[in-house]
């Protein structure tokens, strides 16, 4: 099953790439968007300030908001990876209890 990027996640890898400094052939490519998700999400994080364009090297740089907002993300992305591992393993056991449920009143049915 296809896994597709929330918005967050988008904004997030383009903020990544321009931190290098970059041009907007190098977001698309590295952070893997269509010319037109890559037009639509570039004048979002321009207009939020995240990122400028400088005009006489025609590259985007991530603006001290852009490194605050990438940094916050990678706090985020940290916390919320931790938070699914610990809801997959409570799903399983959850499972592995039921099961057990299941088994044990199998077997008290066929003692009966």
């Amino acid at each position: 099953m296809a896994s597709y990027r929330q918005r967050i996640d988008i904004i997030a890898d383009i903020l990544e790439v321009v931190s290098l400094d970059a041009k907007k052939t190098q977001i698309m490519f590295k952070a893997n968007l269509s010319y037109k998700a890559l037009t639509k999400y570039l004048s979002k994080v321009l207009e939020a300030s995240l990122v400028v364009y400088e005009q006489d090297r025609q590259y985007y740089v991530l603006t001290a908001k852009g490194r605050e907002f990438l940094n916050a993300y990678k706090i985020y992305a940290e916390t919320n990876k931790c938070i699914e591992e610990r809801l997959t393993f409570l799903t399983q056991s959850k499972q592995n209890l039921n099961a057990f449920f299941k088994y044990k009143n199998e077997e008290i049915t066929l003692n009966k």
